[in-house]
């Protein structure tokens, strides 16, 4: 208990000044519409093969794709959230490398808007190491699912109550909590939003992801609708591609149209490549994307005042 009281104290001390405001986004450099991070799950095939470990995703963003900045996933290194050596490790990779820590995905923690009250603090509770080493990397955010059932309403209640309370810790840590559109009434932008509104957080947002809008096998949300409804709360925006035609522009978004609803929103901040295609490999799916975003970027630069 000693040890996870200390290791939490040492976050609190890494976060610094940034506990003392919260910022909407982490902020795109100067002169450009937006900058481009990597989200690991685009390579979770080699990860969970073994061909990569989270140790190795820096390095590898940097050396492979000329990405400077990367979305961490908690599934690849569960049981090292409060390892001291190894998130010293990490950040040092990161330095080394130049490579920026922007958020970590988490999942696997539990219901954030469970119905049985015990769950549900349970479930905030086991975020609280991902708060404690998102400030240790000098992330902005962590990443949240709000997961929830029963009725659609009581679904929001329950959802923004655990939201809440997680946000009221992790505002100690200055980090913010963001929410991604991720399967069930959280793929419906109408009803996310209605979340949003409903907590009173600073550090509460959202992650709008371009292609998680399946609300039930049998139901898909509109995702230009989606991403409109949620870019009003956005700290991040994962680009999400599956496939691309022989041009190179992918075929289930029309990145032109869905890039100019979040820049109309004010976002100038990271966009994720989030490859999840099985078309093509990994590694040229991520390239593919960035390309996209890196074309689209340039057409759209004249058009829309920049950071």
């Amino acid at each position: 208990m000693t040890d996870r009281r200390q290791f939490f104290n040492t976050a609190a001390v890494l976060a610094g000044g940034a506990m003392l405001a919260h910022r909407p986004f982490a902020r795109a450099q100067a002169g450009s519409l937006f900058d481009i991070s990597l989200a690991e799950w685009s390579l979770f095939r080699r990860l969970f093969g073994g061909e990569l470990t989270n140790l190795d995703f820096p390095a590898f963003a940097r050396n492979e794709f000329g990405i400077a900045a990367v979305e961490y996933v908690n599934q690849f290194w569960m049981d090292k959230a409060e390892d001291k050596n190894y998130l010293s490790e990490l950040k040092k990779r990161c330095d080394d490398n130049g490579v920026r820590s922007v958020l970590i995905m988490c999942d696997r923690e539990g219901a954030l808007g469970d119905p049985d009250n015990a769950a549900r603090t349970m479930a905030i509770t086991n975020h609280y190491k991902w708060v404690a080493a998102a400030a240790w990397l000098g992330c902005h955010a962590i990443r949240v699912n709000a997961q929830s059932s029963g009725e659609y309403t009581e679904q929001q209640k329950l959802a923004a109550d655990g939201l809440q309370r997680l946000c009221e810790f992790a505002g100690d840590y200055g980090i913010n909590v963001i929410v991604e559109n991720h399967g069930g009434l959280s793929s419906n932008g109408k009803w996310l939003a209605g979340v949003m509104q409903m907590i009173d957080a600073d550090n509460c947002g959202t992650l709008p992801d371009f292609g998680n809008f399946r609300i039930t096998p049998e139901e898909m949300y509109d995702h230009y609708l989606g991403v409109q409804e949620l870019m009003p709360f956005a700290r991040g925006v994962s680009a999400k591609t599956y496939d691309f035609d022989a041009a190179g522009n992918e075929t289930f978004t029309d990145f032109d149209r869905m890039m100019r609803i979040v820049l109309d929103a004010g976002y100038r901040g990271y966009v994720g490549v989030e490859y999840e295609g099985r078309a093509i490999e990994d590694v040229e799916g991520i390239r593919l994307t960035k390309a996209l975003l890196e074309k689209t970027r340039a057409i759209l630069q004249d058009e829309y005042p920049s950071v």
